[in-house]
């Protein structure tokens, strides 16, 4: 399949009712369309609070949500093209095979994390009063111990 082929295909893709591989990378497919809609529906509340704000009401509210049905039919056919449910059901297969730590594993990993933030921390102002002090003490700051 050519590349013009493939761009040639999405636009009659679009006014399809069907679902590509139904039963094929469900999770992922799902999660991608919400995600989209969910990204639509940011905009479309951004449309109707600033460029269409001074209209109508029946404007303000029914050309965000027109946009946003309209967004929510190409999210849907999106994650059925072919190629990209393809892609997105190899996506969820590779997930399938990823080891996931237990949550005892992460409980640990976060508490070695935190500890050593606090410490880095710890050191790092110490580093900084011990600097604090010398310029003082030699005179390099305004804030010099008067002897």
């Amino acid at each position: 399949m050519s590349s013009k082929s493939a761009g040639a295909s999405l636009l009659p893709e679009l006014f399809r009712f069907g679902i590509y591989k139904s039963n094929q990378g469900r999770m992922v497919r799902q999660f991608t369309f919400f995600a989209v809609v969910i990204l639509a529906a940011f905009g479309c509340i951004t449309l109707a609070n600033g460029p269409l704000m001074q209209s109508v009401k029946g404007v303000q509210v029914g050309v965000p949500f027109a946009a946003w049905i309209f967004c929510c039919w190409v999210a849907f056919r999106i994650v059925n093209f072919p190629r990209f449910a393809d892609f997105l059901v190899s996506v969820e297969s590779e997930l399938e095979k990823v080891t996931w730590p237990s949550r005892q594993e992460v409980l640990q990993a976060t508490v070695v994390v935190l500890c050593t933030m606090f410490f880095l921390g710890l050191f790092l102002f110490l580093i900084d009063l011990i600097w604090t002090w010398l310029f003082s003490v030699i005179g390099f700051t305004e804030y010099s111990v008067k002897t």
